[in-house]
C-alpha cells in the first residue's frame, strides 16, 4: 500500500545514534571504493604523464559503465528498507534477491559491450593516439570485472536496506587492500605496467563479490526467500530503476563533458584533471555515507509510516553533511600543497594539481548539502522526479562548458598568477561547481514540503 498518511503506523526513532550506526561502516565502505582508484593513479603515476592521462580517460569509460546503474545499489536499498519498515523481512530479501539477478544479467552485457568496444570508447574523448592506445587496453582487461562490480552495487543495497553497512565495510576493506598489494605486484614488481594496474582491480572485484553474495544468500535462506530467479520480480526491479538510471545518465553526462573539455586542453591538464576528479570522488564518497545513511533510514521510516521521523533524520543528517564538507575542505586546502606529489613528478601535472584543489575544498560543504538531500529522495523512491531535475541541471551545464572552452583556450603564459595549464584545471573545477550550485537550488526546491515523503511498504 502507498499513498500519504497523516499520522505514523508506528512511531519510530533516528537520531544520531542510529545514523552514525548507519554512516560510519558506510563512510569506510566508501571511501575504499575510490581508494582503488587512488592507488592506481598513484602507482601509474610514476610511470609517467601518458599512462596518468591515458588512466584518466579509461577510469571515465568504466565508472561511466557501472555507475549508470548504480539504481541496483541505491534503489535496493530503498526498496528494502521500505519492506524491512514493515515489518517483513522475506519481502526485503525477496526484493533485494530480485535486484542482485538483475545485476548479474546487466553486468554480462555491459561487459561484452565495453570489452569490443574499448577502442572506441577510449577514443571518443579525442586524447593523443598514446594515450589512447594505452587506455584501450586497460578498458578491455577491465571489462571483465564488470559483472562483479555489478554484484557489488546490489549485494551491497540489500545489506545497507537491511540495516547492516558493517558487512559491506568488511569486504570493501579487504578488497582494497588486495587491490593495493596486487597492483603494486603486477605494476611495479612483474612490470606489467598499466594492464597490471587493471588486472588488480579485476581480482579484487571478483573476491568482492563472491564474498557478498554468500552473506546475501545466508540471510536468505535464513528468512525462508528462495534464492531462484524471479522474473516477474526482476523486471519490476528494472522498471523501478529506469527513473534512477535517467539520473545517473545525466550526472555522468556531466561528469564525461568536463574529462572531454580537459582533454581539449592538452595532456597535462588531462592527467592533472583525473587525480583531480579521483580526490573529489573520494571526498564524494565520504560525504556520501551520510547519504547512504539518509537511503537506508529514510525507506524504513517512510515504510512505517512516519513522515515526523523522516523529516527530523533529514535535518540531522543535512547538518551534518555541511560540517562534514567544512572540516573536508580544510583538510584539503591544507593538503594542496603536497598531494600532488604522490600522483606525478612532474612539475606542470602538480602545479595543476594543487590549483583545482583549491576549487575543491571550498566547494565541500555545498557537496554535502547535495549530496545529503539526494540520498533522502532516493530512500523514498522519488526516483521520477530526480530524473527530471538531474536533466534540468546537464542541460544548464552546457552553456557553462562552452564558456568555460571560450575562455580556457584564450588562456597562455601565466594567468591569475598561474601557469596556463595550471589556470585552465582551476578554471574546468570553477565550471563544474556551478553545475553544483544549480543541483542544490533544485533540491533544496523539493525538500521544502512533503510530496516526496510518500508512506508505506511500497511507493
Amino acid at each position: 500500500m502507498s499513498g500519504a498518511v497523516h499520522g505514523p503506523a508506528e512511531a519510530i526513532s533516528i537520531g544520531p545514534r542510529e545514523v552514525l550506526g548507519l554512516a560510519v561502516p558506510a563512510f569506510v565502505a566508501l571511501v575504499a571504493e575510490p581508494l582503488f582508484l587512488l592507488v592506481d593513479s598513484a602507482v601509474v603515476g610514476h610511470l609517467g604523464t601518458v599512462p596518468l592521462a591515458a588512466l584518466g580517460v579509461a577510469s571515465a569509460v568504466l565508472l561511466t559503465a557501472v555507475n549508470l546503474f548504480v539504481f541496483l545499489a541505491y534503489g535496493t536499498t530503498g526498496s528494502v528498507a521500505r519492506q524491512v519498515g514493515a515489518g517483513s523481512t522475506a519481502g526485503a530479501l525477496a526484493a533485494g534477491l530480485a535486484g542482485v539477478w538483475l545485476a548479474a544479467g546487466i553486468g554480462a552485457v555491459v561487459a561484452g559491450v565495453l570489452a569490443l568496444g574499448a577502442p572506441a570508447f577510449a577514443g571518443a574523448f579525442g586524447a593523443s593516439g598514446a594515450v589512447t592506445g594505452v587506455a584501450g587496453t586497460y578498458l578491455r582487461i577491465s571489462a571483465m570485472g564488470v559483472p562483479a562490480m555489478f554484484l557489488v552495487l546490489a549485494a551491497t543495497g540489500v545489506l545497507r536496506g537491511l540495516q547492516d553497512t558493517r558487512t559491506p565495510m568488511l569486504v570493501a576493506t579487504l578488497g582494497f587492500t588486495g587491490n593495493a598489494v596486487l597492483c603494486v605486484w603486477f605494476v611495479r614488481g612483474l612490470g606489467w605496467g598499466v594492464p597490471g594496474s587493471a588486472w588488480a582491480t579485476v581480482l579484487a572485484q571478483w573476491g568482492m563479490a563472491i564474498a557478498l553474495l554468500v552473506v546475501v544468500a545466508r540471510r536468505a535462506a535464513a528468512a525462508g526467500a528462495g534464492l531462484r530467479p524471479d522474473l516477474g520480480a526482476v523486471v519490476r526491479a528494472f522498471g523501478g530503476g529506469v527513473p534512477l538510471l535517467v539520473r545517473t545518465v545525466a550526472l555522468r553526462a556531466v561528469l564525461l563533458l568536463t574529462v572531454w573539455v580537459a582533454a581539449r586542453f592538452g595532456d597535462v591538464p588531462l592527467a592533472a584533471h583525473q587525480v583531480t576528479a579521483t580526490i573529489w570522488s573520494t571526498l564524494t564518497f565520504a560525504l556520501d555515507a551520510l547519504a547512504i545513511a539518509a537511503q537506508a533510514l529514510t525507506g524504513r521510516a517512510l515504510g512505517a509510516g512516519d513522515v515526523r521521523a523522516t523529516r527530523a533524520a533529514t535535518g540531522l543528517m543535512v547538518r551534518w553533511g555541511v560540517w562534514g564538507g567544512v572540516v573536508l575542505g580544510v583538510a584539503v586546502l591544507a593538503l594542496a600543497p603536497v598531494l600532488p606529489a604522490m600522483f606525478t613528478p612532474d612539475p606542470a601535472v602538480r602545479s595543476a594539481i594543487a590549483a583545482a584543489l583549491v576549487v575543491v575544498a571550498v566547494t565541500q560543504p555545498l557537496s554535502g548539502y547535495v549530496f545529503v538531500i539526494d540520498g533522502v529522495l532516493i530512500g523514498a523512491g522519488d526516483g521520477r522526479w530526480l530524473a527530471v531535475a538531474s536533466v534540468v541541471q546537464l542541460l544548464a551545464y552546457l552553456p557553462v562548458v562552452g564558456l568555460v572552452l571560450l575562455v580556457g583556450r584564450s588562456v597562455s603564459g601565466d594567468a591569475w598568477g598561474l601557469s596556463g595549464a595550471a589556470a585552465v584545471t582551476a578554471l574546468l573545477w570553477v565550471g563544474f561547481t556551478g553545475f553544483m550550485l544549480v543541483r542544490g537550488l533544485l533540491l533544496r526546491h523539493r525538500v521544502r514540503d512533503d510530496a516526496w515523503a510518500v508512506t508505506g511498504a511500497t511507493r
